[in-house]
């Protein structure tokens, strides 16, 4: 029989919180909307930027400033500025 489970010991995990990290990267325009049509080249862009954080902050937990936002729609949907820094 095996034993029976008292209390369940829970393991102290860390706060994101008090982590918080910030970091300035270049993200190449052409690289994220080659072959993108022109409706779709400023929604593909934040995807292709978040999509970039996620790989290189390593957490799922990503949030683009509104001014980078604002920056990428600025000249419309097709229009996306060259190499932009997040």
């Amino acid at each position: 029989m095996a034993p029976a489970k008292t209390g369940g010991e829970k393991k102290k995990g860390r706060s994101a919180i008090h982590e918080v990290v910030t970091r300035e990267l270049t993200v190449s325009r052409h690289k994220c909307i080659h072959g993108v049509g022109f409706k779709k080249r400023a929604p593909r862009a934040l995807r292709e930027i978040r999509k970039f954080a996620l790989k290189e902050m390593g957490t799922p937990n990503v949030r683009l400033d509104p001014r980078l936002n604002k920056a990428v729609w600025a000249l419309g949907v097709p229009a996306w500025l060259s190499g932009r820094s997040i």
